[in-house]
């Protein structure tokens, strides 16, 4: 789900990085960047002695029901560590697997950038006070996957419209927000604006009805037009100082400029169609690996570089601190803009306190793959 994230947000140009989904909207590099996997110790893992393993465990076991088979002897273990044991939990994953250093183009350090999935207050029928709908799939748009024709396109799938026997681009948010009608079932309605465009750059979330009940809307499928970040929009136009880009400060500007706010959105010609998901417990959204993600130990990554599902190191350090942030994850998502080899994206959790982490979270930080013991890392 990802997997676009708030680094999207504020200066990433990309695809709109929906999650619980990876983006399908950017056409596929034609090569990767080369990526090199350096065999490491547990014991040279900054933080590794002092790591709590047993939620690291559960999350890598989250991820199990649809992990590949190079994880499968992997998961039979873990599946018989008793939940909570910290020294059994640090035994599997030392015993298990091999811990490899990931070094990219860029090195072995690269952008670490949060998530979350955001609440928003919203209704079943449009009012003065709930304007803005959250569309479902449109009638009229077409999917046309190139896969049929050429294997080497099997990611590329083009978004469109039928004009008379033309097939043509598929309406902008411009285009969509100025006709206010689209031949689209609608999920709810919501109250702002602005919150309805993070909802789309973060790909899932919830919606808080007036009853109190609640909603979990997750990414269905997109307009087909590229990502154009509103944080650099507002940068190149001298409305916010580029150090103090975040999802607050923008959300400040939106504020104080109401009159700004929609052609500010229309710089970003993506649109984000939604599905309802079911919210019968408390488990998280959707990410790409199709399990629900894990507050604080899922990530994002670049599944060419790191396979869904692996348990992966992460050292870096809070937003806006030195403070360090070392935890053994679970690599359960992506996101369109999480493109590179040492680049995640951290999820945060659920609600404003989730967000306000996720929109200042833009730190350094490197990677550790945990591979199978005895297995050559992937690739």
């Amino acid at each position: 789900m990802r997997s676009l994230a708030l680094a999207l947000i504020v200066v990433a140009a990309g695809c709109a990085a929906p999650r619980p989904a990876p983006c399908p909207c950017a056409p596929p590099r034609t090569a990767a960047e080369p990526v090199y996997y350096l065999a490491w110790s547990f014991e040279a893992l900054p933080g590794w002695r002092e790591a709590r393993l047993a939620p690291s465990l559960r999350a890598f076991l989250a991820g199990c029901p649809r992990a590949g088979d190079a994880l499968a002897d992997a998961c039979a273990l873990a599946a018989g560590v008793a939940p909570g044991d910290e020294a059994a939990a640090r035994a599997f994953f030392e015993s298990a697997f091999t811990p490899y250093a990931i070094i990219g183009e860029g090195g072995d350090t690269g952008l670490v950038t949060g998530y979350y999935e955001p609440l928003l207050r919203g209704s079943r029928t449009k009012s003065d006070a709930y304007p803005y709908p959250v569309y479902g799939v449109p009638e009229d748009l077409l999917v046309v996957d190139l896969a049929a024709v050429n294997p080497e396109l099997r990611h590329l799938r083009l978004r469109g419209r039928l004009e008379g026997r033309r097939v043509v681009p598929y309406w902008s948010r411009a285009e969509i927000e100025a006709a206010g009608t689209l031949r689209a079932p609608v999920i709810a309605w919501v109250a702002d604006a602005l919150e309805l465009f993070f909802l789309q750059i973060q790909g899932s979330g919830q919606i808080v009805l007036e009853s109190g009940e609640r909603l979990r809307v997750g990414y269905a499928d997109q307009n087909g037009h590229p990502y154009r970040s509103l944080g650099r929009y507002l940068v190149e136009r001298g409305e916010l100082p580029l150090e103090q880009v975040s999802m607050q400060t923008i959300k400040e500007w939106a504020a104080a400029n109401p009159d700004k706010v929609g052609e500010a959105l229309d710089y970003n010609a993506s649109y984000v169609f939604f599905r309802e998901l079911p919210i019968e417990d408390a488990r998280g959204p959707l990410g790409a690996l199709g399990v629900p993600l894990v507050p604080q130990y899922s990530l994002a990554v670049d599944r060419r570089f790191v396979p869904l599902g692996a348990p992966v190191y992460l050292q870096s350090t809070l937003p806006v601190s030195e403070a360090p942030l070392e935890r053994l994850m679970a690599a359960h998502d992506t996101g369109g803009a999480i493109r590179g080899a040492v680049r995640a994206d951290f999820f945060w959790g659920t609600g404003a306190e989730a967000g306000a982490m996720a929109g200042r979270m833009r730190q350094q930080g490197r990677l550790w793959l945990l591979w199978p013991r005895g297995a050559p890392p992937p690739g």
